[in-house]
């Protein structure tokens, strides 16, 4: 679902369930719908106040959590102390790799992993309905180095 549409969605979701439609609320939709990253809630005040739109911490969270509701957004806890949320997908599962040092977060698929924990529930009598895993290190602008660097020594 591209952007657009996603908005258009969240707003349906407000319309239909009577939760009043604001411009506070879109312009929250649009910076998350419309990320290609997984941001915090000051990432969302941040970016709102760049763009010249004062919206309250509480109504960020207030609308964040009806975007979970309603299924568009996935909230994510890395373990930093404060959520992350990402626009849901139409794709499967997918992993993250987390940097330690600057927060960055990479995402990944392997159809390896999905079929080990499959497997794994499987032996422990378990169907598996989902999973998350999440890396963590020091990605290679922190540690100062860089693909093509590490190409070069292999």
């Amino acid at each position: 679902m591209d952007c657009a549409s996603a908005i258009e969605s969240f707003l349906a979701y407000l319309r239909d369930h009577n939760l009043p439609v604001t411009a506070q609320r879109q312009a929250i939709a649009e910076v998350v719908l419309c990320s290609d990253r997984h941001v915090s809630a000051d990432d969302i005040e941040r970016e709102l106040w760049a763009r010249g739109a004062a919206v309250g911490t509480a109504t960020i969270y207030r609308t964040l959590d009806v975007m979970v509701r309603s299924g568009l957004v996935v909230e994510r806890d890395f373990g930093e102390g404060f959520r992350r949320f990402e626009p849901a997908r139409d794709e499967p599962n997918h992993e993250h790799v987390i940097c330690t040092v600057c927060g960055r977060v990479v995402e990944f698929r392997d159809e390896r992993l999905d079929r080990m924990t499959m497997l794994i529930a499987e032996q422990h009598d378990f169907v598996r309905s989902r999973h998350k895993l999440v890396i963590e290190g020091v990605c290679g602008v922190c540690r100062g180095t860089r693909n093509e660097e590490r190409g070069s020594a292999i």
